[in-house]
């Protein structure tokens, strides 16, 4: 039986800055910024940050707006 909670990342895929960067068609140092500041939530492997993709979905739809 799998465990289901908050801390388990079994299951999680995780983006690197590049990758996200390229979802989002941003540059790396705009994901940078958003993970220092703390709007998109990630998780330090050594030097480097990973991602989970479905953090980056939930940023997205946040910042969804409709013009018009």
């Amino acid at each position: 039986m799998a465990d289901n909670s908050p801390g388990d990342v079994s299951g999680v895929k995780f983006l690197t800055v590049a990758e996200v960067a390229t979802v989002m068609r941003v540059s790396k140092m705009t994901v940078y910024r958003l993970v220092h500041s703390g709007e998109l939530p990630a998780v330090r492997v050594g030097r480097s940050f990973r991602v989970p993709e479905d953090q980056v979905n939930e940023y997205l739809q946040r910042s969804y707006f409709q013009t018009g």
